[in-house]
């Protein structure tokens, strides 16, 4: 969002309480997907139309060509499988192979297979998809470092928001050695995840509300040579299981656990759910061998704007908070729609005639938040 509004020529500062990504966005798993996962009921959703142009709109970025540069980010696949056991639901098989979603999804040959599908053992099918896998915290990296004068940590035990009304917007107070700064801007926008929730009470918003989604992934390192991306097709509308890897610095890799055991894990015990996955892996890659491997869990809320009945968001959402004059909150929804997001804000500054203008506000004696390490670096300390 910052890299877009400065290259708009917008005057925009962004404040980090903690680590840049904290939280839910360096707990993704990295992928930029086009919602083929979202139609595993056998039939194409508003999610699934609403996502289908993402991953080619990040390609276009990552090649230099988008609304933001991305040249130098690191894919960690440049594709996604999705595999299906033997009594894979015909239904389904059948609208993977129809005109409906040609170009968004291929089948693909066993000789095309990924190694870990490659085995005498495995009996299913397995199809390619368009989407892709990016290095979460090296995207970050890359991102902040374009516009890190503009990028401040902020401690909330030395700054708040004052509360605002129809005529009065809000501000940012903040205490700088002995003096307190105070921030005003034509607009501020909420765009802290969980953390929503409390800006927008301090800034005397009454709405829009918030919900949490929850998760609980498992993490499995281990020392098996190949990597993986796929989402095992089981006999529900998301996946039984998504798999995807990530590099340790000692040379192992981390298989990242989500799909239906994330959701259904939310609660069970760490052990229990560990054991649980351990069986899932045993019955369908069953060939791999993990007895040395290490594993964790995580537990994350997805943040979101509520609805009705908690269900997922198609869309990335923004809207003007009700209460206060200035406020945006903003939440992407999901990684893949981050650009989205930007989008929308852009337009309601522009609906509301807040332009670009003049140079960039002074520097403030604030120190440069970090980039946040992945889940895997603080479970097993690589």
């Amino acid at each position: 969002m910052l890299n877009r509004l400065r290259n708009e020529g917008y005057r925009a500062l962004l404040f980090e309480h903690k680590a840049l990504g904290s939280d839910q966005t360096v707990a993704s798993q990295g992928m930029i997907h086009g919602g083929i996962k979202y139609t595993l009921g056998g039939a194409l959703s508003g999610a699934s139309e609403a996502i289908a142009g993402m991953p080619a709109y990040w390609r276009s970025c990552l090649r230099g060509e988008g609304d933001i540069d991305l040249r130098g980010g690191n894919i960690l696949s440049d594709h996604f499988y999705l595999w299906s056991s033997s009594s894979a639901a015909a239904k389904v098989t059948t609208f993977l192979a129809s005109k409906a979603i040609r170009g968004r999804v291929d089948k693909v040959t066993k000789a095309e297979r990924p190694i870990p599908l490659q085995n005498q053992q495995f009996k299913g099918t397995v199809y390619k998809l368009v989407d892709m896998v990016l290095d979460v915290p090296g995207i970050l990296q890359l991102l902040a470092g374009r516009v890190m004068e503009s990028i401040y940590q902020i401690d909330w035990q030395h700054a708040h928001l004052t509360s605002g009304n129809q005529t009065e917007p809000p501000t940012l107070q903040v205490d700088i050695g002995s003096e307190t700064v105070q921030i005003k801007s034509n607009a501020l926008v909420l765009t802290a995840g969980q953390g929503n929730e409390t800006l927008l009470q301090q800034s005397g918003a009454n709405a829009p509300a918030m919900q949490r989604r929850p998760l609980q992934q498992v993490m499995v390192k281990h020392r098996y040579p190949h990597s993986f991306y796929g989402h095992c097709l089981g006999a529900e509308t998301t996946p039984r299981l998504t798999i995807s890897s990530h590099p340790c610095e000692d040379g192992s890799q981390v298989w990242y656990l989500g799909g239906s055991i994330a959701a259904k894990g939310v609660d069970l015990a760490p052990d229990v759910l560990i054991d649980h996955a351990k069986k899932e892996l045993s019955t369908l890659l069953p060939w791999i061998d993990l007895k040395e491997a290490e594993w964790a869990t995580l537990a994350i809320d997805r943040a979101e704007p509520q609805q009705h009945n908690f269900a997922r968001p198609d869309q990335a959402y923004a809207s003007w908070a009700s209460g206060c004059t200035n406020v945006i909150a903003a939440w992407p929804a999901k990684l893949t729609l981050a650009p989205n997001l930007s989008n929308q804000i852009i337009r309601m500054l522009e609906e509301r005639n807040i332009r670009p203008y003049g140079q960039s506000p002074q520097p403030l004696a604030l120190p440069k938040p970090a980039i946040a390490s992945a889940p895997w670096q603080l479970a097993f300390g690589n």
